[in-house]
């Protein structure tokens, strides 16, 4: 089918319009430029505020031993997806809310892609080990340590992190397998799935139902296995006799499922739903949404709700006063 294609893009358009996507202008927000400089101070403070954010809680739990746990551990792996998440789309697109010039090559609108779609995949198989993590503290806390061996929690981030960028690998060359020629403007502010097929110059009906159903797939099984994991932790909590018991065990899980709710809402609402009706104004709010807004709020929640970070973020700060 390819091969059809292909001599009917070099019949009709000539040879040199096949995979003639040589590099792309990000289009942004250009058609806004009052919003843009607004976007630009709003964004630059967000993006400051996630590595404020993130790298704090990294440091935490280097430096509070009691921070040295598998929650922690899973909690500064998510922090680190994070930072690194944003890292890789908010730099290019302060600049290109700057510049007039808003081009980028082939090469790195390929990296860009890889990288992005592989911390956001690392980050959506990362949530169920740690909704994992929460069931065996509640559900099993006399076992905890011995189940939460840190060679298991180790297994369990390295193969997060293998998945994650296996499935980025997987959609990153079904993406570009597709000939993208003639038109090289992206109504979007970075290499993503749904604007990139937009360039295609043969049919990706069968492309974007493939694509479909990976995203379908990747996303429900992280989410049954969260849905089961808080199953059993309401079952459990339930039980407790105690008012405070029964907090205790909500309070231990309401953060993480916080993240999950904001992670999984913005992601599936704007990769799940049919190509015919996907909106680029709505798809590049939403993905400033989840690339921006999501990475600072999550360590906002953590150290807001989390009496042991904001307990060991208080000794630091001392330790730090106190020295001089």
């Amino acid at each position: 089918m390819l091969d059809l294609d292909r001599k009917h893009i070099v019949r009709k358009y000539g040879p040199e319009k096949w995979n003639s996507f040589t590099g792309a202008i990000l289009l942004g927000f250009s058609d806004r430029p009052q919003l843009e400089r607004v976007l630009f101070v709003v964004l630059l403070i967000f993006y400051l505020l996630t590595l404020l954010g993130s790298t704090s809680i990294i440091a935490l739990s280097r430096l509070d031993p009691h921070l040295q746990t598998p929650m922690y551990f899973f909690l500064s792996n998510l922090s680190f997806l994070d930072l690194c998440y944003t890292t890789s789309t908010v730099p290019q697109l302060l600049v290109h809310l700057r510049e007039a010039d808003k081009s980028t090559s082939f090469d790195a609108c390929v990296a860009q892609l890889f990288v992005s779609l592989g911390l956001g995949s690392t980050e959506c198989i990362l949530l169920p080990v740690m909704a994992f993590d929460h069931y065996t503290a509640v559900c099993r806390p006399l076992h905890y340590t011995v189940i939460m061996h840190p060679r298991l929690c180790a297994l369990f981030a390295s193969a997060s992190w293998f998945l994650g960028f296996a499935n980025s690998s997987l959609h990153t060359v079904l993406t570009f397998l597709v000939p993208l020629c003639g038109r090289n403007k992206i109504d979007h502010f970075f290499c993503e799935i749904p604007p990139l097929l937009k360039l295609a110059c043969v049919d990706t009906t069968v492309n974007e139902s493939e694509l479909f159903s990976v995203r379908v797939i990747i996303p429900l099984i992280p989410v049954a296995l969260i849905t089961f994991s808080y199953g059993h932790i309401v079952r459990a909590a339930l039980r407790i006799k105690s008012v405070s018991g029964q907090r205790k065990a909500f309070g231990t899980c309401r953060s993480h499922f916080t993240v999950v709710s904001l992670f999984y809402g913005t992601g599936i609402y704007i990769y799940l739903q049919p190509s015919n009706n996907y909106s680029q104004d709505q798809g590049k709010f939403i993905s400033v949404f989840y690339t921006i807004v999501t990475p600072v709020v999550n360590p906002v929640i953590y150290t807001l709700w989390n009496k042991n970070v904001t307990g060991a973020m208080k000794k630091v700060l001392c330790r730090g006063y106190d020295s001089r």
